[in-house]
């Protein structure tokens, strides 16, 4: 009797960012468990031992959405001088029009969607969101610290504070930019808010007072 090959290894943490990329791209409620079975390949039972429901998978994405997005928002604030890599930071969701070309291109901010769309009426979808605003705000509220000490971020106000703004800012920015979006409007409300956190340098030509 022949032997039958071994079943193919069911591969949880790809099945996951690819759940990802439709949930980003149509939303929570527009995305059945019918939908993810046809655009996974994988069986109805399979999905619900593997995550569960379809909203606890949904969550599921969300964290790894935000797991993946703080990584590459450290590395880029990580940086000298910030505020170039913050003004990036803040265009990304500007340049919606520019992403949309591509095939199944997501629209905004998932944790945004997130919030707009399950918060808060979900207990659990509003802890994931505020962790995710929380660990923003900090993650950029360190660089801006870093940025006074340097002289290049004003400290006319507390880096929380100016790093609270930014969350205001990036996250009205990816809202807005679903319905359309003035590019060049944004963009001069980025350079504004940017220039609102910049430190004043001294000028080295000029000698000290007395």
């Amino acid at each position: 009797m022949a032997r039958t090959g071994r079943p193919r290894e069911f591969d949880k943490d790809r099945t996951l960012e690819r759940a990802l990329e439709l949930f980003w791209s149509r939303g929570y409620a527009a995305t059945s468990v019918q939908d993810l079975v046809d655009a996974l390949g994988v069986e109805r039972g399979s999905l619900y031992g593997a995550f569960g429901d379809k909203r606890s998978f949904y969550l599921d994405a969300v964290r790894l959405y935000w797991d993946v997005y703080e990584r590459r928002l450290t590395a880029a604030l990580d940086t000298a001088p910030l505020l170039p890599a913050l003004r990036e930071m803040l265009t990304h969701p500007a340049r919606l029009d520019e992403l949309v070309f591509d095939l199944g291109a997501p629209h905004g901010c998932l944790v945004g969607n997130t919030t707009a769309e399950l918060v808060p009426g979900d207990s659990e979808a509003t802890e994931v969101v505020a962790r995710s605003y929380r660990r923003f705000t900090e993650i950029v509220a360190a660089a801006l610290r870093r940025g006074q000490a340097t002289g290049e971020v004003t400290d006319r106000a507390r880096p929380e504070a100016q790093a609270q703004l930014l969350l205001y800012v990036v996250q009205g920015l990816s809202l807005v930019s679903r319905a359309g979006l003035d590019r060049a409007a944004a963009l001069a409300a980025i350079d504004t808010a940017i220039d609102g956190l910049r430190g004043v340098t001294p000028d080295p030509r000029r000698s000290p007072g007395p």
